[in-house]
This record gives C-alpha cells, structure tokens and sequence, in this order.
C-alpha cells in the first residue's frame, strides 16, 4: 500500500494544538503564512511519497553492506540523497548565515514525520545532522563554523553522535574514549564507538563524527568529558578534502529492524591517533552534546508518530479489502470486508486515535521550542523554554511507545499475513521497535520528566500545563454538539488523575526517591494520555466548528470520542500504579533474583 502524507491533518493540529495560526498573527511565524506551510508540506509529501516510501521496502530487503572498511548503502539510496540536498531538505530549520532556510521547528516536525513514515531508516541519517548542526552552531568555535557548518547544513557532509562504548551505554561515567592535546591545538583520539549510526556510508564524501572522550587530566565521572569534531577526512585549507583521517568502521550490526541503516562500530587512533578539535569547552562535552540530543528526542518522538501512521494507513487499506466473515447486520450474501467488524473496527480506531494524540504532543512540543527561540519577552521566553522542557521527555516516550503499540496492532490486523513479510506490516514493527531505545531509553525519559522536570519553577510549569489540559475539557461541556460533550466526563477524570499523580510525585522526590522512580513510567503514560486527550479535544471542537459534513472533520471527531471513551479511563489506572504501586517494585528481590 502506497504511503500518502497526512498534510491536511498534519497543518489541522499545528493550528488547533500548535498555535500556527496565533503564531502568525503575532509575527513569530510570519514566516509561515500566506500559504507558506500548506506549500512546503505538499512538497515535502511528494518527496516522501515519490521518492523515499519507493525504496523504503528495498532498505529493509537489502541493507547496508560493510566490505573493506567501506560501508554500500541500499540501491538507490544514494542517488535519492542526492536529490534530498537539492531539494534543500536538510536546511530547513538552519540558521539563512550558513545557508539554511531558517523556518521554524514546527514545519520541519511535520517534514520530519512524513520522512520517517516514507523510510525510516533513510531519514535517521538527516536527523543526526539537524541535532549536530544545532550542537557545533551554538558550541563550535568560529574557525570550526567556517571549515564545517555551511556544508553540514547543506547535507553535503552528514554527521554522527558517538556516545556508546562497549562499557558505557547510558551511564557515560564509564566512558573510556581518551583524547590527548597537540601542539598546534589539535587534539588525538584513540577508543572505540558501538551503535553508531551512519557512522560510514557512501551517500556523502566526508563525515563529521561528534566524539565524547575524556582527556588525561579530567575529573572523573561525567564532568570530565569532552566533545571533539572528527572528520572522516581532513580538510585543506582550501576547503577540498585531504588525507583520511585515522578513524574506520569495523563492523556493522545486524538488527532487528531499520536494515537500511548502517549501525557501525567505529575505531578512532589505530594508527597514532584520529585527529580532532574541541567543540567548547575542555571537560563541558556533555552539555554540547545534549545540545544534539535534545533536538534529536523530538525527533524520535516523531519516528513514533511517523510509524504508527504508515502501519494505520496500511492496515486499515488491508482492513477494507480483506474478506472474511459476516458482519453483524451484514445485507450481504457472501462474506464482508474485515473494516466491518466490531473488534476489527476497534483496533484501527485505537490505531488512529493513539497516533493523532502523539502527533498533537508532538507538534505541541515544536510549537514551544519555536516560541523560546522566537518571542521577545523574556518571561514569555523562559514559560516557552520551561514547557518545551516538560513535554519532550513525554513527546520522545509517549509517542515511542505508541509506536510499538500500534504497529503491533497493525500486524494484527492483517492476522496472519502479518507475521509474514510479503505485506510489509511486520516491517514496520521491527523499525519501530529502536525508537524506545535510543536517544535515552523510554525509561530514562520517564525518570528525566519526573526527576528535572516536575520541579521546574517550583512546579509551576507542570501545573500550568494541568490547568491548560483542564481548559480544553471545559471548552467540551455544555457543547450543543452530544459527541463533544460527552468527552468531557472521562477526559476531566483522566485530568484529575494526573494531577493528584503529580502532587503525588513532587511529595516523594524529597520524601521517598525510589518510589518516585519506581512510578515515572506509569506517570509519563498517564500524562500522554490526559495531554494527548486534551489535545484531541481541541481537535474536534475545531473540526465541529468547521463542519462535520466534512468527512474529514467527522473523522477527527471520532477519534477523539473513541480516545476519551475508550484510553482516556486507563488514567485511573496509571493513578494508582504511580501512587501505590512503588512498594511492590522495591520489595521484588526475590522474585528477580538480587
């Protein structure tokens, strides 16, 4: 089944959840008006329509090859990344100075979900250049910017993040890369790198490694770790290529998804030592580095929202051809398209609905990086600041997570000719199933948003945020319109649960830390579920507004009755597993053996 880039709902949340259009009248998306969005999205759909879903399946039956040190990416690969730099897709949110277009993230988040939807594993290599463009444009020096920026910027040379070692994978105070200073100011690197990804590809001529590493004097554990800038090749003073440097990939994995992609151990110093330079400050890399990581978390956020959508289109085009069965009230004499069925009709509403609710959260999350960035007012900067803050750890988990789930779903569906790979459903599982993984683990989100920030400003960010999702409920009751009433009953209790979860949590990081860790992945969900609820509800008021005669508004409008009917009275649940649950995680060592 064909991929079609859902642009229509994609510009309906960035103006119902996003605040596109408020954001144009006040000036800080004037970048974005007069049909400036509709535009660049519909030209994004057909380069991810007509040119990366086509080569997506290829990706996943041929991947990425390692022989001699050189890594060969999937046919047609290379060739579509050379038409992506054309098309100026890699510069969208980079700064015009080095040759980015300079829009907002808020676009660049719907072009980053239909790149993912189309083919994930192409799109990772991108979205490692967004993040490291980002990292060297605030923290680089400038000599740094002039040799390498213009063309990571471009697309011409793609970028790395390398973080893992054998011995140091979330916890990076065992991290064991070293780096010695040069003379001429330069630096020698010597370790190695696992789950790097791109770390070696042919679609470029150079590549930019953005290495953590400690030098022989730092202080232990994270604070003395430092971020260097290592090419694949070193550059002349000219600007054209040199000597290779002493960096190679040893090996690429073999994954349960995103084949595409080549996952590489990289090498650094078997031949005296890579050169590098310093990116800020000596022994202050991490900061640097979560520069990246910080962009590439919404990112994958996105990767979520982008599978759980191509796994809805594909199952629900399955669902309407399949036969099987006779549908309750059935009028025919044969047997009716699976769609028809009760069950059949539940799963993809579930699909649906968990998909737009993490595409809102992700969106939402986009619009406030863009108001920290672009408003003037420093108080309203440091509220934009603060929310974006709160909201990526849920918009990366959540959304992750979702994914898992619904193109589990999606296998489902199609029953058996989803365990088998002729459908392409299965595929979409395996890809999905990274993106819980990396940029930080799903539970080290969880821990991240109940630990740093729950108690920004006091708290006062996150209850703004609960008085927010409260507004949105109370905008549905006493609708003249019954679906839209309705909703306000379960989503006002799902509201309610988080927050008496929330001042739940805030009591025990003082009180009683274990408990508030034992409790931060049923607290992230929980918030999922009643943000994404409210924001659905946003949805179709404003669809109902529009005209539900419109069949595209009567959809929207059953999505959100489906989530508030059927998801949104999980939040009890969730209450009560963050609330009362922690004992029986903490006293569980007999069962698992410590």
């Amino acid at each position: 089944m064909a991929y079609r880039a859902p642009v229509d709902d994609m510009m309906f949340t960035m103006r119902q959840v996003a605040g596109l259009e408020e954001g144009i009248a006040a000036g800080h998306y004037a970048d974005l008006a007069d049909g400036a969005a509709e535009a660049l999205l519909s030209e994004a759909a057909k380069f991810a329509e007509n040119r990366l879903a086509p080569i997506n399946r290829n990706g996943d039956q041929h991947g990425a090859k390692l022989a001699d040190g050189h890594v060969t990416t999937s046919p047609g690969w290379r060739e579509a990344y050379g038409q992506w730099i054309e098309g100026g897709w890699n510069a969208v949110t980079a700064s015009p100075d080095h040759g980015g277009m300079g829009l907002p993230h808020l676009i660049n988040a719907a072009c980053t979900e239909m790149w993912n939807s189309a083919n994930m594993a192409f799109a990772l290599c991108p979205l490692l250049g967004f993040g490291a463009v980002d990292a060297v444009e605030a923290h680089a020096s400038d000599a740094l910017k002039k040799i390498y920026l213009d063309k990571m910027v471009s697309g011409e040379w793609t970028s790395t993040m390398n973080l893992t070692e054998p011995s140091a994978g979330s916890d990076l105070n065992a991290l064991r890369t070293r780096a010695e200073r040069h003379p001429d100011g330069s630096y020698r690197i010597f370790g190695s790198k696992i789950f790097i990804t791109y770390g070696e590809h042919d679609m470029t001529d150079n590549i930019v490694h953005l290495v953590l590493a400690r030098l022989p004097d730092a202080p232990a554990g994270t604070r003395g770790i430092s971020l260097f800038l290592v090419p694949k090749f070193l550059v002349n003073a000219d600007g054209s290529l040199g000597a290779r440097n002493d960096v190679h990939c040893a090996g690429v994995e073999h994954k349960l998804g995103i084949h595409g992609s080549p996952t590489c151990t990289m090498v650094y110093g078997d031949k005296g030592g890579a050169i590098g330079w310093l990116v800020g400050q000596e022994n202050k890399g991490l900061a640097c580095m979560f520069t990246m990581m910080n962009s590439a978390r919404l990112s994958v956020g996105l990767q979520g929202v982008a599978l759980s959508e191509r796994a809805t289109q594909h199952a629900l085009a399955y669902a309407r051809e399949r036969k099987q069965g006779r549908a309750p009230d059935s009028t025919t004499q044969g047997m009716d398209p699976i769609v028809h069925h009760p069950d059949v009709k539940r799963m993809l509403l579930t699909m649906r609905a968990m998909t737009d609710a993490s595409r809102a959260i992700c969106y939402a999350t986009a619009g406030a990086l863009d108001r920290s960035h672009r408003l003037t007012d420093a108080a309203a900067k440091k509220a934009a600041a603060e929310r974006n803050a709160l909201l990526t750890p849920v918009a990366k988990a959540f959304s992750t997570d979702i994914g898992n789930e619904v193109t589990s779903i999606g296998v489902q569906v199609h029953g058996g000719m989803g365990f088998v790979e002729e459908t392409g459903a299965a595929q979409f599982m395996r890809d999905a199933r990274i993106a819980g993984i990396y940029e930080g683990t799903n539970g080290i989100q969880a821990i991240d948003l109940v630990t740093r920030k729950l108690p920004l400003s006091g708290g006062q960010t996150v209850k703004d945020e609960i008085a927010s999702i409260r507004e949105s409920i109370e905008a549905l009751r006493g609708s003249n319109a019954p679906a839209l009433a309705e909703m306000a009953a379960p989503l006002g209790e799902a509201a309610d649960a988080l927050a008496r979860a929330t001042d739940y949590m805030l009591g025990a990081l003082g009180a009683a830390p274990a408990d508030a860790l034992a409790g931060a992945a049923p607290y992230l969900r929980l918030f999922g579920i009643a943000r994404g609820g409210s924001f659905l509800a946003d949805i179709a008021r404003a669809a109902h507004k529009s005209g539900e005669s419109d069949p595209a508004n009567a959809a929207r409008i059953a999505s959100a009755r489906f989530f508030a009917r059927n998801i949104a009275p999980g939040a009890r649940g969730l209450e009560l597993a963050v609330t009362e649950g922690a004992s029986s995680v903490n006293v569980a060592d007999a069962m698992i053996g410590a």
